[in-house]
């Protein structure tokens, strides 16, 4: 009999469920979206249970849809987005909705944290911005906020998921290093963070490595999903380095670059590297191996905006016809620069009050200006941090691409066109998925290493800079990088104005 994986991808806006074969090609994926409730001014929260349903469907329709035996599953890897707290109570019931990294409430706490204890960052590697469970926590702390009296344990929505199928509480150790609380020096739980935070190391789930192998699913979850009982699942780790890993951005030089909803840049480093400027994170993803980068808030969520702002209730334009647009505007977009921070910004600013700007607009330009513009900003702001990690001495020798954008040939080109460099795109957009499930092939011993994942790899396409867009790109980024550190003290002033 054939053997396939399954990579389970949790992520903010749907889980997917991906069959592999062993070499990384696919054999069939299933998808099912969920709501991300922003009903409230800085709310972003999910309903948990409807995140359980969605990852035990999503397994259950990826196996059915191509008659894959259930026998033929050798293991489930997950990976989830980072970031996420849910309180739960003494049986392992959600008191709170699941509280996303987008979620806005912990500002104030964040800015006193960056004023006062600055120095967990450099035992973290997680900067001090509210998108972090540790920020979170503190919110709730300060604010009565009655789950947090109530709650027993704090979770992320990945852990919540594995109590339910398997009944213990368990995190690995990227997931745990992204929620603030974890010293990756240490590799254990920060007493200080945990102190300021009012909890223990009992609340939280035992740190596992990214190979541990949770097994005995429960009954409902085995007949849910399919799959037999014994089927084991790994613990696997947070997307971003589970992305660097199934793209094959391993080595030194080797850069991970995924824009979906927002965006980020990625390298692994061998040593914990962390920024005294505080601008780029640093996690854990095993005991010798850590992720170093930084995220932007804002990446295909742009070109949403720019969808819904030029369609009307008569004229709805699709994502290929922004794509078209945007091609027929030079490189540089004449002059238009776009300042892309629609809902704040995290790397390299970590200031949830940034707002977007166009800069340079003139009455000559169009909309196709606009949108080459906004296309452009996203890449200048990967840009952006990726010289951050040069200053770092983390280096982009080779570029890898993933996420939605990796559909969009403009932009593939406009990403190797600001870096002047090639940048390989793999023939799955689920990277994700395919290191979570390359890390159970190895937790299981069906290969002999996580670097080994290179050569099964199937790759699209490679694309080639253009020297003299390049050259441009240059100029802009030139003015882009100075723009917003000259405006953020008067945009600050314009968000005191109601």
């Amino acid at each position: 009999m054939t053997l396939y994986t399954i990579g389970l991808d949790i992520g903010t806006t749907s889980t997917k469920a991906v069959v592999f074969q062993y070499d990384g090609n696919v054999v069939s994926e299933y998808e099912v979206g969920y709501e991300l409730d922003q009903s409230h001014p800085g709310f972003a929260e999910q309903d948990a249970d409807e995140i359980y349903e969605a990852a035990t469907s999503a397994i259950r329709h990826a196996l059915q849809q191509k008659d894959v035996p259930k026998e033929s599953i050798s293991a489930v890897g997950m990976s989830a987005a980072m970031h996420s707290v849910i309180c739960l109570d003494e049986k392992g019931r959600a008191l709170s909705p699941s509280i996303t990294w987008a979620d806005r409430r912990s500002v104030q706490e964040a800015e006193q944290l960056q004023e006062m204890e600055r120095d967990i960052y450099l035992r973290t590697g997680t900067p001090l911005h509210p998108m972090s469970p540790f920020a979170k926590l503190l919110w709730m702390k300060e604010n009565d906020y009655e789950p947090y009296h109530q709650a027993t344990k704090f979770v992320s929505i990945k852990e919540y998921l594995t109590y339910r199928w398997f009944g213990e509480f368990v995190v690995d150790y990227s997931v745990a290093a992204s929620s603030g609380f974890y010293d990756i020096h240490k590799q254990e739980w920060d007493g200080h963070a945990l102190e300021l935070a009012g909890i223990t190391t009992n609340y939280l789930s035992r740190i596992v490595p990214e190979t541990y192998q949770l097994k005995g699913l429960s009954e409902e979850a085995y007949e849910k999903m399919g799959l037999q009982p014994n089927t084991p699942f790994i613990a696997g780790g947070s997307d971003g380095p589970l992305a660097n890993l199934g793209i094959g951005a391993i080595e030194p030089g080797e850069t991970a670059i995924t824009i979906g909803t927002s965006g980020a840049i990625r390298q692994f480093t061998a040593n914990p590297s962390v920024d005294d400027r505080q601008e780029v994170f640093c996690y854990s993803f095993s005991e010798d191996l850590w992720i170093t980068g930084g995220p932007t808030n804002n990446g295909g969520i742009v070109l949403n905006w720019l969808k819904d702002l030029f369609s009307n209730e008569g004229y709805v334009l699709s994502f290929d016809q922004l794509n078209h647009l945007a091609a027929e505007a030079p490189a540089g977009s004449d002059g238009l620069l776009f300042l892309p921070h629609l809902n704040g910004e995290r790397a390299p600013f970590w200031d949830a009050n940034a707002k977007a700007n166009y800069i340079g607009l003139r009455s000559t330009h169009e909309k196709k200006h606009m949108i080459r513009a906004a296309m452009e900003g996203v890449i200048f702001s990967i840009y952006h941090i990726a010289h951050v990690l040069e200053r770092l001495g983390n280096h982009h020798e080779t570029l890898y691409a993933s996420g939605g954008f990796a559909r969009s040939p403009l932009w593939l080109q406009m990403l190797s066109d600001v870096f002047g460099k090639p940048v390989h795109v793999p023939k799955s957009h689920q990277s994700s998925a395919w290191g979570a499930a390359w890390t159970a092939l190895y937790s299981i011993g069906e290969v002999e290493s996580l670097e080994s994942i290179k050569s099964s790899i199937p790759m699209q396409t490679s694309v080639q800079p253009d020297m003299n867009q390049h050259d441009i790109y240059q100029q802009m980024f030139a003015v882009y990088q100075n723009i917003y550190p000259a405006l953020q003290e008067h945009i600050h002033q314009l968000q005191t104005i109601k």
